[in-house]
């Protein structure tokens, strides 16, 4: 009889689920909710939240330049499509077999809601977007790519939750605490799990490495290191940008070695390991070669003149006409200081002379071009001295042929 017991006891405890360690990461089994006729699609929230937020860094980052409120919008409105674009483009393109192969369905690649994002595309896509935006308000491009440097990776830990509700881009089996448990979705119900004859969701055999767990908590840690970096070596000239850029490429191309979902190949090795060490060595060479300081916006025109923060009598300041004027007029354009002539101008509203060593500049132009165009007692070529009558005068009128 204790021996019948015992062979119970020893017997009971032989289940499938004893095969798979007790600590384990759930995954949704749903990734689609419907709204009346609307789906509601996980993946899509979790990308409009990364918007949302990488726009708000972004904002903050481009009023402590000096740039007007609300410019991040207008930016967000060229970049935004074009890096969803790009970021289709760049999947079909490294994807063309499931669209243009045999059985595919070319109509298929304009079907963004089913998936299928590349983010290099994105980035590239979307940097076209804040060039565009960037010339029409007459920011210097760098100071948009520095001030998008932590909002963009910010943005993309975001997106990669979307990775979890769809039960997608895990890597391979693993018996570690936090692996995960990975459901065998339906290939005839998009966004739901295959369920048993009891309605339970049905698991894959077996745990998971996340893979995009991993560069979630990768691209937080590059949030910090560019925020930090930033601050204590006051990058410019989107020096801070490439610093992402080098970060996440870093550790993207650890992580892409790990995942196990189908991809092209280059000699053995997945494109994006290849794409993620080429786009790290250019992002470093462009780090290691750029040099200059920080730059720093003063508007031009009904916005030029700033809250005082010095000694002034405010008790003299019509703050309410001043709010009222920010609020309607937008800055006809920005000229580029240094931080030191920003912060004075900031304290006393008083734009900063010009001189011949100034470094400052109608935004407008290009900042290499405005660095290598000749200023004040530079010389043409027949020795004659040229001076720079392309800068905005201290009323912020400038003049007819800036666009010549």
């Amino acid at each position: 009889m204790p021996l019948r017991g015992c062979a119970a006891v020893a017997c009971a405890p032989v289940t499938y689920a004893s095969l798979s360690p007790q600590a384990a990461l759930p995954s949704p089994s749903t990734a689609v909710w419907q709204l009346g006729p609307v789906p509601i699609r996980a993946y899509a929230l979790c990308i409009i939240v990364g918007i949302v937020l990488a726009c708000w860094v972004t904002e903050r980052r481009l009023r402590q330049r000096g740039v007007a409120p609300g410019a991040v919008l207008d930016i967000a409105v060229w970049a935004v499509p074009a890096g969803i674009i790009g970021a289709r483009i760049y999947h079909v393109i490294t994807s063309p077999e499931k669209y243009f192969g045999a059985g595919g369905d070319p109509m298929k690649a304009f079907a963004i809601w089913e998936g299928g994002l590349g983010i290099w595309g994105a980035v590239a896509g979307g940097a076209v977007g804040a060039f565009i935006a960037a010339r029409q308000l007459g920011i210097p491009f760098g100071v948009v790519a520095d001030a998008l440097a932590p909002g963009l990776p910010l943005a993309q830990a975001v997106g990669r939750l979307g990775n979890w509700f769809n039960n997608e881009l895990f890597g391979g089996r693993t018996t570690l605490p936090w692996g995960l448990e990975i459901h065998r979705m339906d290939p005839d119900n998009p966004g739901h799990a295959l369920r048993d004859d009891a309605g339970q969701p049905i698991l894959e055999p077996g745990l998971y490495q996340p893979t995009f767990l991993y560069e979630a908590l990768w691209n937080l840690g590059v949030v910090a290191l560019v925020l930090v970096l930033d601050r204590r070596l006051k990058l410019g000239r989107g020096r801070a940008f490439a610093l992402y850029v080098m970060g996440y490429t870093a550790g993207r191309f650890w992580i892409e070695l790990m995942r196990t979902d189908e991809a092209n190949q280059i000699l053995g090795v997945r494109l994006n390991v290849w794409t993620a060490a080429l786009v790290f060595l250019g992002a470093l060479i462009y780090f290691v070669r750029v040099r200059g300081p920080q730059e720093f916006l003063i508007p031009l025109g009904a916005a030029a003149t700033p809250t005082p923060t010095g000694t002034s009598d405010l008790s003299q300041v019509d703050l309410s006409a001043r709010e009222a004027s920010a609020r309607t007029a937008a800055p006809e354009g920005y000229r580029v200081v240094s931080e030191e002539q920003y912060h004075a101008w900031r304290d006393s509203g008083v734009l900063p002379a010009e001189s011949a060593g100034d470094d400052d500049r109608p935004a407008g132009e290009s900042v290499d071009a405005a660095d290598d165009a000749p200023s004040t007692g530079d010389q043409a070529g027949d020795g004659t001295p040229q001076t720079r009558d392309d800068r905005a005068d201290a009323t912020g009128a400038r003049p007819a042929d800036r666009d010549s």
